[in-house]
């Protein structure tokens, strides 16, 4: 195994993660009203969710909705359903006080974070797409384990650095003085991508 697949996996993933799309829009918003202690075990939620359509791809997920496409149509369907159920909430909380920062409570959002992971199946084709092209005949335990912890150690990463970096009192302030705009476009953002998502655009 040399570094350099590895390598640009993790750059791959940087730049996917970080592209606007339901997650990472989740975990700011939940940063920016909720604080640090239950936005960060909502992004580590997140990141762990992610990494599961990474190994779900390594076993065969990808070809699975390659060969029976109404698998992944259904999946697809309920995702979307399941954002639009989260852009409404968000629409409605838009004109809401700010939530005080989380007690200590570190469990709560963990398993929200993996729940809206998985309502996306899109990954499943997107990390199938990249190991076949990064690693075309992976085999064997230990690679297969190097490249999972490998994605999970860079969606760990980043959902971590933006729940942290977005909960600061100095953006929390700001988000305060423009909550409903933010929510607002939030929830705006995470009705589009459903509807894209259910409609295969």
């Amino acid at each position: 195994m040399t570094p350099e697949p590895f390598l640009a996996l993790i750059l791959v993933l940087t730049m996917a993660i970080l592209s606007p799309g339901p997650s990472i829009i989740a975990a700011t918003q939940m940063a920016l009203a909720k604080g640090r202690n239950k936005a960060l075990p909502y992004g580590l939620g997140l990141a762990f969710g992610a990494s599961l359509w990474c190994l779900f791809a390594l076993f065969g997920m990808a070809v699975v909705f390659q060969i029976y496409p109404p698998l992944f149509r259904i999946a697809k369907i309920l995702g979307g359903a399941y954002l639009l159920y989260m852009a409404y909430g968000l629409w409605r909380a838009a004109r809401s006080p700010l939530p005080e920062a989380a007690d200590g409570r570190f469990g709560r959002g963990f398993f929200g974070g993996i729940i809206l992971s998985l309502s996306n199946p899109k990954p499943a084709l997107f990390y199938s797409a990249v190991i076949l092209t990064i690693f075309p005949n992976p085999q064997g335990a230990a690679m297969l384990s190097a490249i999972y912890a490998t994605a999970l150690a860079t969606e760990l990463f980043w959902y971590s650095a933006v729940t942290l970096s977005m909960s600061t009192s100095v953006m929390r302030k700001r988000y305060f003085a423009a909550k409903f705009w933010i929510d607002s476009v939030a929830a705006l953002a995470l009705a589009v991508l459903a509807v894209m998502l259910i409609f295969n655009f």
